[in-house]
């Protein structure tokens, strides 16, 4: 029997919508997690002096949970 837990995280850059959602990904495998897939649930960006300062993504991140 599989199970797959998720779990809801906030991935930040200061290049792209895209590399926010690669933090996110690349934080879970490093912690050891089996990542299976993501769902982005929202994307931000904060602006400072009329330009983006930072990306910002909003996303469920789906691994298999091992015990």
């Amino acid at each position: 029997m599989t199970i797959v837990k998720i779990r809801e995280l906030i991935g930040t850059s200061a290049k792209s919508f895209e590399d926010a959602l690669q933090n996110i990904v690349a934080h879970e495998a490093a912690a050891g997690k089996n990542v299976t897939g993501v769902h982005v649930l929202n994307q931000t960006a904060e602006v400072k002096d009329g330009k983006i300062a930072e990306f910002k993504v909003n996303a469920k991140v789906a691994y298999k949970w091992e015990k």
